[in-house]
């Protein structure tokens, strides 16, 4: 139910000119006079920024900065660079955030529209035939124009909260670019690794098949047992089953960096290397606070709680009467040749207010339900702050760890090799039972394909911190305060 009051004015003839001129003038001019009262409805964020990272107390470098735009060149690989680069054009995940741009962009015009004024142009021929009376044409030229005055900013509003979520697409894509690129580097990394564990197995099974042949030949001269010969065929055996489950993880590695450079699997290639020729890159975190302008996807959040303030504000403001300035004008006459003739013009001003007063509690609904998404947004914007600094923690501890680890495990290697090389030269000197070769024979397997395991985790961590401080992405342009100190409306964001 609503409660309307038009007034209403039809003045035929030459003399309305100044009063049509002025209601036009009026209704093209309440734009700019609409929306002066939109409030503001924005919650506090009270977040807990801490001043300094953990892990990062006692190693901070004096030129702590945010990482390089291009921060996978510090890897110093060409071909890691060289998909990395072939990614952000070609990935199909990017190109449908891309997409999603451009339907919020249309979506801000869209909701943009009630804030100007509709013109609708008409024109009619008809022939009136009452019983009893000749037929009678009618002609009409018109003119109509219409204009919901925003005065309490709802319309206002629910643009601001279009243009928000336009912004929260182009972070969106941000987003979609870093976590892209990351996997990028993760995929490569894990095609490196099981290029080295696959080495490793084929180094092994070579070594076991060479102890196998030094077997055969003591089993022959009665110095080694069946028993002997039986266990060092298994090993080799299970050296050889190693090999398939490697290829698989190699090979579907491979299809996955296809998909992710927007080629297809059968006609793409990677040449690969070694993880020992991947160099970390040295990346210093800054200051927590830093962090909450370089990650996209806070961005993100922040802009998504932006637009469900600006969501509330349009809530509320439909509470409030609208306000209807209709004008039209044209000509009218009963005879084509006499349409644009003295006393064939007319024009009609009518302005309606209408308030809303009984509607089974939607508004209020809806106002409800406006509030819960603001709380939501707001709960989600905490939410990736508080992650985004956890995932720089436990990135910097990966990396700290990691690191350490490679060291250690390196060593341990170097001496699993020694002391395998050791039992097979004293097996051909017959001065070792087989017991003790094979023992150490698996525990340079063991150590080894630890190792590539653990220098696969090292970068990782390393992608993982990069992706953590953003990537190296700061914005051009920095959004809107959501709480602005002189409780004015924030200026809107042009990116």
């Amino acid at each position: 139910m609503s409660a309307t009051g038009p007034t209403r004015v039809h003045v035929t003839g030459l003399r309305g000119n100044c009063r049509i001129a002025f209601g036009l003038c009026a209704l093209l001019l309440s734009p700019v006079l609409s929306g002066c009262i939109l409030g503001t409805e924005r919650p506090e964020l009270n977040l807990e920024v801490p001043a300094d990272y953990r892990e990062a107390q006692h190693s901070r470098a004096p030129d702590a900065a945010v990482p390089a735009l291009d921060w996978w060149r510090g890897f110093r690989s060409g071909e890691l660079t060289a998909l990395m680069e072939a990614a952000q054009i070609y990935n199909l995940d990017i190109a449908v955030a891309i997409a999603q741009i451009v339907q919020a962009d249309a979506q801000v015009g869209v909701q943009g529209a009630p804030l100007f004024p509709s013109l609708t142009g008409t024109g009619t021929a008809e022939v009136i035939k009452d019983p009893g009376l000749p037929s009678i044409p009618q002609y009409n030229l018109g003119l109509t124009a219409s204009y919901m005055v925003d005065f309490w900013g709802k319309n206002r509003a629910t643009l601001y909260a279009a243009e928000e979520s336009a912004t929260v697409a182009r972070y969106n894509r941000e987003v979609v670019t870093l976590s892209t690129i990351v996997t990028v580097a993760n995929t490569y990394f894990q095609v490196l690794a099981a290029q080295d564990e696959l080495r490793v197995a084929r180094r092994n099974l070579a070594a076991a098949e060479r102890i196998l042949v030094l077997i055969k030949q003591q089993f022959t001269g009665g110095t080694a047992s069946q028993l002997d010969l039986s266990q060092q065929e298994a090993l080799v055996s299970t050296e050889r089953a190693a090999i398939p489950p490697l290829e698989v993880i190699l090979r579907q590695n491979i299809a996955t960096l296809a998909v992710l450079v927007g080629r297809a699997p059968a006609n793409f290639m990677v040449n690969g290397g070694r993880l020992t020729q991947i160099a970390v890159p040295r990346v210093t975190p800054g200051m927590p606070s830093e962090l909450l302008y370089q990650r996209p996807d806070i961005r993100q959040a922040e802009a998504q709680l932006a637009a469900s303030n600006f969501s509330v504000e349009a809530a509320r403001a439909a509470f409030f009467p609208q306000i209807q300035l209709t004008a039209q004008t044209g000509v009218q006459s009963a005879a084509l040749a006499s349409l644009f003739g003295p006393g064939a013009w007319f024009y009609t001003l009518s302005a309606g207010l209408t308030q809303p007063l009984f509607d089974g509690f939607l508004l209020e609904s809806q106002f409800k339900q406006a509030k819960g998404v603001q709380l939501q947004n707001l709960q989600a914007y905490r939410k990736a702050v508080l992650s985004a600094f956890a995932d720089v923690e436990k990135a910097l501890v990966a990396l700290a760890q990691f690191t350490l680890q490679e060291r250690l495990q390196t060593e341990a290697v170097v001496s699993s090799r020694k002391a395998f090389e050791v039992s097979e030269t004293q097996l051909r000197a017959g001065t070792v039972n087989l017991i003790t070769v094979l023992q150490t024979q698996q525990t340079l397997l063991t150590a080894e394909n630890t190792l590539a395991q653990v220098r696969l985790n090292k970068l990782l961590a390393a992608s993982s911190l990069f992706q953590a401080l953003g990537g190296g992405w700061t914005p051009t342009r920095e959004l809107s305060s959501l709480q602005p100190q002189d409780g004015t409306t924030p200026p809107r964001p042009t990116n």
